[in-house]
């Protein structure tokens, strides 16, 4: 069954991407299933013994030569292939679309820090985190749902993820206790948040009849708010990268403009794998901070991936 974009999204694109010509390419894309991307698992397997025993069974190819560890395996596979292999059994790899080792790669996570995964589940940003940390160092991984936190904890199991604790607490609550306790500011923070899910149609085709413009509005104040807590909690000089797979602006730059306009943050320029485009610094009427800009949108057309968004700052001055 082919979905459609309901009308008032529909709009929305096509103000996002004015290009005729664009759009169209988007809304074509959109109805393809992602391709299959994969990321090795350095933590149990270094990534040259990895791709030697895929190769003996599938066309696996390395598209980005900074990051041999991201891998395509480009040709048609049975339902369920990848998800059964004995190699994703034992956590040599792990199934993760393209778009969302984004965030990490951003975040560039070293040895020894301490990092807060502020919306964890189901773990395949914060086990790229570890794997970065060569498992060395802490990674704090929350999440709410008890649901969710079963999923993680087995995802970062089967990793062989040793350097995370994992915690149940809504993320205001987790920053506001960490935040006036003595346990020390983190140097690096992912809010991957919760969002509307625009650029998820491809792997998700029931976000076309689930998008809904009031959850835009609920997200963006959710977002701003785990923004706000999460800078309490970071260490002068740190770095918070924010992301979402959304394309709303009510979602992604009106956040980032948010924290420009009522924080000692900065925006750093990013440079990822794929192709982005600025972030937009008007939108519906509201204008936004001009370094805004400097926030990554990467559309589905543009690379062949879902669609994502993606934002670094730097905290100048610890916030009380």
């Amino acid at each position: 069954m082919r979905y459609e974009m309901k009308p008032l999204f529909k709009q929305r694109m096509e103000t996002l991407l004015p290009d005729k010509e664009d759009f169209e390419k988007y809304n074509k894309i959109i109805h393809i299933g992602p391709e299959s991307f994969i990321r090795c698992n350095t933590i149990k397997i270094p990534i040259e013994k990895l791709l030697s025993k895929l190769k003996k069974k599938w066309n696996v190819v390395q598209p980005f030569s900074n990051y041999p560890e991201i891998m395509l395996v480009n040709q048609n596979l049975e339902p369920g292939e990848l998800g059964n292999s004995l190699e994703h059994t034992l956590g040599y790899y792990y199934i993760q679309e393209i778009s969302s080792m984004l965030p990490p790669l951003a975040l560039d996570p070293k040895p020894n820090e301490l990092i807060l995964d502020l919306c964890a589940s189901p773990g395949s940003k914060t086990s790229q985190i570890a794997m970065y940390m060569q498992n060395q160092g802490t990674i704090i991984a929350n999440d709410l749902n008890i649901g969710r936190i079963k999923i993680l904890s087995t995802n970062l199991e089967k990793c062989g993820v040793t350097n995370a604790i994992i915690t149940r607490k809504d993320a205001i609550g987790l920053c506001a206790s960490l935040s006036k306790s003595t346990f020390p500011k983190f140097d690096k923070i992912l809010v991957d948040a919760p969002c509307s899910g625009e650029g998820t149609l491809r792997s998700s085709p029931k976000t076309f009849l689930m998008w809904n413009p009031k959850l835009i509005k609920k997200f963006s104040r959710q977002q701003k708010t785990f923004v706000a807590f999460a800078l309490k909690c970071l260490k002068k000089g740190g770095t918070l990268v924010y992301s979402t797979c959304t394309h709303a602006p009510e979602e992604n730059e009106e956040v980032v403009d948010f924290a420009l306009k009522n924080f000692p943050v900065k925006i750093e320029k990013i440079s990822l794998p794929l192709k982005t485009r600025q972030g937009i610094t008007s939108w519906n009427n509201k204008s936004y901070h001009n370094d805004v800009k400097h926030s990554c949108r990467i559309y589905p057309q543009d690379n062949n991936s879902e669609g994502f968004f993606v934002a670094k700052m730097t905290l100048l001055e610890e916030v009380k």
